[in-house]
């Protein structure tokens, strides 16, 4: 940040750091605002429309969507209209002020409107650029457009699915938008810490398909590790079939032995501890390579006693265990509460809305919210006077 700059983001551990964010939907939103908690001052630059997620329902007024309250926390908006004469080169010169440039708009894209790597460096050497997209921009795939359903499917993660249940679903939350977005967040971080010692800064290209197989391989990989290859592909508890949570006598629950003691205890409690001594299940490769037998006995063995009774055994005996609770229920379980994971706050036009808290704990210096959702554009003014010119060309 230029120096006499006045400091606008908050004061958790990026306090000092300022952020241009040229992004839209979720996943580099989400970089942005985890960024934005930890401190940064995150600008968001929107077309005159604004964000998609702007106009997502339910709304309390337009262009505040339920989504955008959470995923546009910690910023402020201004609106620049880069296919507008003057656009560019406004949003170059707020680009000469930031430490990260983080944007989702394609290479190609970026590059009709003379955004491109080169182009902004010739503004700010120190800036670390910061893209994330679909594919890689240099492979045969990099113009292709790509959504979080298009990048699981990509990444062998639809296909993970349809082996457990005969079925290619989608993983019911947009998963590869949120990791990309918190790899994001890393690479930023990585390439700051970079850009600190050297004065450097760089190009830094996140691609989504390359992003989420490599975390799809880190268990499922597994014997095909080996060259040649000791076995296929895949993590052989994660495709259990029978690796699903446990019918208790009056609900469901979660319950993982994994130490040869943990199995002991397991088998006592039950009332079969003769099976803690049962080829198949007294050591951890055996059990591995008989997990399907594995899971279809604890499912059988778990109906004869209550949620609490589960619960009561395993902690005693240090075995991981949890009921199954629905999203509502978790989010509202005395945990959470606790911990403020969701709380209610006051938005200054959208009144009461619950706030999805900073998991991170951070004793010196805390992150959290320090300003609300802004409307479209409530900063354009604001930013651009501390850049020292008006917003328009």
């Amino acid at each position: 940040m230029a120096a006499g700059q006045q400091q606008a983001g908050g004061v958790g551990p990026l306090s000092g750091v300022r952020v241009v964010e040229l992004a839209s939907v979720i996943m580099a939103p989400y970089a942005a605002q985890q960024l934005g908690d930890l401190g940064a001052d995150v600008i968001k630059v929107e077309p005159p429309a604004g964000d998609m997620t702007r106009h997502y329902p339910p709304t309390r007024n337009p262009g505040m969507g339920a989504l955008t309250l959470n995923l546009n926390r910690n910023k402020r908006s201004v609106v620049v209209d880069l296919k507008a004469p003057g656009g560019r080169e406004a949003l170059l010169d707020l680009l000469a002020t930031a430490d990260v440039f983080l944007t989702n708009v394609r290479p190609q894209a970026l590059a009709r409107l003379g955004l491109g790597y080169e182009e902004v460096a010739a503004a700010n050497s120190g800036l670390v650029y910061l893209n994330a997209q679909g594919f890689r921009s240099d492979s045969a795939l990099g113009g292709h457009a790509a959504y979080d359903d298009i990048v699981q499917a990509a990444s062998g993660l639809v296909w993970l699915n349809e082996q457990v249940s005969g079925v290619p679903y989608f993983v019911p939350t947009v998963l590869a938008d949120k990791i990309c977005g918190l790899v994001i967040v890393q690479s930023a971080l990585a390439a700051l810490h970079h850009r600190d010692r050297t004065g450097q800064g760089q190009h830094v290209e996140v691609p989504m398909a390359d992003t989420m197989l490599a975390f799809n391989l880190v268990e499922h990989l597994a014997a095909a590790t080996l060259d040649p290859p000791e076995g296929p592909i895949g993590y052989r508890r994660a495709l259990s079939s029978q690796r699903t949570a446990s019918r208790t006598a009056d609900g469901w629950m979660c319950i993982l032995p994994y130490s040869d003691r943990n199995w002991r205890d397991f088998f006592a409690f039950v009332g079969r501890p003769e099976l803690a001594d049962e080829p198949r299940f007294a050591s951890l490769p055996e059990r591995a390579r008989n997990v399907d037998e594995l899971y279809a006995l604890v499912a059988e063995l778990t109906v004869h006693h209550t949620n609490a009774e589960w619960q009561s055994f395993c902690d005693s005996a240090s075995i991981p265990a949890a009921p199954v609770l629905s999203l509502d229920e978790a989010a509202n379980s005395d945990y959470a509460v606790e911990g403020e994971l969701l709380k209610t706050v006051e938005h200054p036009t959208e009144g009461g809305y619950y706030l999805i808290g900073q998991p991170v704990r951070y004793w010196a210096t805390p992150a959290g919210l320090h300003r609300h959702c802004p409307a479209l554009g409530e900063h354009t003014e604001e930013v651009f006077a501390e850049i020292g010119r008006s917003p328009a060309a």
